[in-house]
């Protein structure tokens, strides 16, 4: 198949409330974006100023009050706070009210969403073959009509998805990955892929995509199996020291993944964060006054075979994002590559 280029929105569950995002959402498809995506997070970066809205009921919200653009999660976990069954279903029913619109996002998960619970929080391999498992008996509840599974981490007795869309408008899963295995995991059985922008271009050129095509290669898949999603960290404004200051409530982004270990507290997150200097706050995102950088930026990564590029835009003033970004960067895309 061939996977068309497509232009996202990042709605900021972290930053915002859940009314004021799907006015955003909305917007998103007024100003001509293809895609609407929200993480699933149980707490935010930051405690101040944090959100933390629950993404089914949102997504379930968003779908109604729209026609187009598609909707997933950039990502959610489906192996600690919910059984994968239970994400099975959810998505099903959304994939029955708004067919063809909605792709199930997912990931290992962090310990700030998980450890708050009073769950367990196993190291990264675990956290990977429950990845693995959960994906399967989700495909599983959505492809047959009685399942009994019993896997090391997840079972299920005599289970049946009732309501669930056909067979060919099945919802896709991508699979959000930073290291080699996910990304592997995500060319062998998934729909899509989905990292984050902003990180030494050799993480991309040397580890992640080679990783992808190995995935795809050992299952037998053709190269375009898979739509690559790119989350892509912008900050635009004629005043480039505001575009700069912007980037500050998302300076956590830019935490190692040493620093962040093992963090389940947005206080203490944010006081880490804190400490950070603006200029490596703002080092995850493009920041720049010119529009034609922008699309420069940008363009790197389409070279470099990501066909959907999800916007997120650290401000206060999503509206004005939306509005200035659909008016005067996407036009400018579509017009580079021809879609």
């Amino acid at each position: 198949m061939t996977v068309p280029l497509r232009f996202g929105y990042k709605a900021s569950a972290e930053q915002f409330g859940p009314t004021e995002l799907v006015e955003f959402g909305v917007l998103a498809e007024e100003m001509g974006f293809d895609s609407v995506f929200l993480s699933d997070h149980f707490q935010p970066w930051m405690h101040d100023g944090g959100h933390a809205p629950a993404a089914l009921p949102w997504l379930g919200a968003l779908g109604a009050r729209t026609e187009r653009v598609l909707l997933g999660t950039s990502v959610l976990t489906p192996t600690f706070r919910y059984h994968p069954a239970v994400i099975a279903q959810a998505f099903a029913t959304l994939g029955v009210m708004y067919p063809g619109r909605m792709i199930l996002g997912v990931g290992t998960g962090e310990a700030l969403n998980e450890v708050t619970l009073g769950l367990d929080w196993p190291d990264g391999p675990e956290r990977f073959q429950r990845l693995k498992e959960a994906i399967i008996l989700i495909e599983k509840l959505w492809e047959q009509d009685r399942v009994t599974f019993d896997g090391t981490y997840y079972s299920v007795k005599d289970a049946t998805i009732y309501d669930r869309p056909p067979a060919d408008q099945k919802v896709p899963i991508y699979i959000g990955a930073s290291g080699p295995a996910a990304t592997r995991l995500a060319g062998r059985i998934a729909d899509g892929y989905i990292t984050t922008s902003g990180k030494d271009p050799a993480l991309y050129t040397e580890t992640l995509l080679p990783a992808l095509a190995d995935g795809l290669a050992k299952a037998g898949r053709p190269a375009d199996a898979v739509d690559t999603l790119m989350e892509v960290k912008v900050s635009y404004h004629p005043d480039r020291e505001v575009a700069l200051e912007k980037t500050r409530f998302w300076a956590p982004l830019a935490l190692s993944a040493e620093e962040k270990m093992g963090v389940h507290d947005p206080i203490e997150m944010q006081r880490r964060a804190a400490e950070l200097p603006i200029e490596r706050a703002a080092s995850r995102f493009i920041v720049s006054t010119d529009p034609d950088e922008h699309v420069e930026r940008i363009a790197a990564y389409v070279e470099l075979g990501f066909r959907h590029l999800v916007f997120h835009d650290p401000g206060h003033d999503q509206a004005e994002f939306l509005r200035t970004y659909g008016a005067e960067i996407l036009p400018r895309l579509r017009a580079r590559f021809g879609v």
